[in-house]
């Protein structure tokens, strides 16, 4: 009898344990559930990724039942290595290095812009003063040349320049403008450019290590207002009339069901930016400057870039052509690569519907 009682128990004991396991595994599941889809996106701390912190801090994409991982990077090339080790499964930085990805074989797609014309060239201390004021339409290629002939001649260098990396967006578009727009076949003969990551250029042009920088807002908003004889030298228009800027790309986003949806969050916070900026503010001063960056530096950049909050992006497949040609002439790609098939069009048009 005593046997059977402590067979019994032992039964006991075992069921238990079953139930405890299986409970458990419930518990995580549910969790799981609740917490919605996981979608690890890489992005660049800049003012043009804003419809990506607003449909974050929103609270978007957690009804929409997709759990965002979000993945500070430095530099464009930086998260693009991420997505080429498939750490990253989305992205909201610079167009440009994604011709790179798609290089090394990764079928990543532009489903949707951000914005436009971010990056601008901003100029202090002497080679700010050695530009004229108020030109109509901007400084000419030939004042600028001039500018940079008089700062080498009269302070014994060349002026030294911040951008990001080499293969990076800064660093491209000010190459392309100095040789397309300019018509400089050797920056190096004008300029050194230095290449660092994003807040290293506004550390060093803001403490005068630099002569000019290559930076987007609000990096340049507080610029103009920290250093007051800051100049723009030249906008993101005079560097490339709809100069492509940050976007939202996905790795095979006709294979993952939450594609769709992420794209159209993110048209929707990107409209609510460019209409609404004071809305928008909250989260992306959070996202830029861990809630440090003073409310009204940021509403001024955001105003100043509203226009530049653009979703479709058709608007900017002949711009990333121009540069992509640009950067297999520097010897940064080995070939061109079909452009068209580094967007996916659909996605935005399904969007609007």
């Amino acid at each position: 009898m005593n046997g059977v009682n402590k067979h019994g128990g032992i039964m006991r004991r075992v069921f238990l344990r079953i139930m405890l396991v299986i409970s458990l595994l419930f518990v995580g599941l549910t969790q799981q559930a609740r917490a919605g889809t996981p979608v690890r996106i890489g992005y660049i701390p800049v003012l043009g990724s804003s419809a990506l912190f607003v449909l974050d801090g929103e609270g978007w994409a957690k009804q929409a039942g997709l759990d965002l991982q979000l993945v500070r990077f430095g530099s464009g090339p930086q998260a693009i290595q991420a997505l080429v080790s498939g750490r990253i499964d989305a992205y909201v930085a610079g167009v440009l290095p994604l011709l790179q990805a798609r290089a090394h074989g990764v079928d990543v797609k532009v489903v949707a812009s951000g914005s436009v014309e971010e990056l601008e060239l901003v100029a202090r201390g002497p080679l700010a003063q050695m530009m004229p004021e108020g030109q109509e339409g901007g400084l000419s290629a030939q004042v600028i040349k001039d500018g940079f002939a008089k700062f080498k001649q009269e302070q014994g260098h060349l002026p030294r320049v911040a951008a990001q990396p080499a293969g990076s967006v800064p660093d491209i578009m000010l190459r392309y403008w100095l040789q397309k727009r300019l018509d400089i076949a050797q920056p190096a003969s004008v300029i050194n450019i230095a290449g660092v990551d994003i807040d290293a250029a506004q550390q060093a042009f803001l403490a005068g290590a630099v002569d000019a920088a290559v930076l987007r807002e609000p990096s340049l908003t507080v610029a103009k207002m920290r250093v007051p004889e800051a100049r723009i030298l030249a906008t993101g228009h005079d560097m490339l009339p709809d100069q492509p800027g940050s976007v939202l790309a996905i790795v095979k986003p006709t294979e993952v069901p939450w594609a769709k949806t992420l794209t159209g969050l993110f048209v929707k916070a990107n409209t609510l930016v460019a209409q609404h900026p004071d809305e928008a503010a909250p989260f992306v001063r959070t996202a830029l400057g861990g809630g440090m960056l003073k409310e009204e530096v940021l509403q001024k950049a955001l105003v100043r870039s509203a226009q530049h909050f653009v979703s479709d992006p058709a608007r900017i497949v002949e711009g990333v052509r121009q540069l992509q040609d640009f950067e297999v002439e520097q010897g940064l790609l080995r070939k061109a690569e079909p452009v068209d098939g580094l967007f996916d069009l659909e996605m935005w048009k399904q969007s609007q519907q």
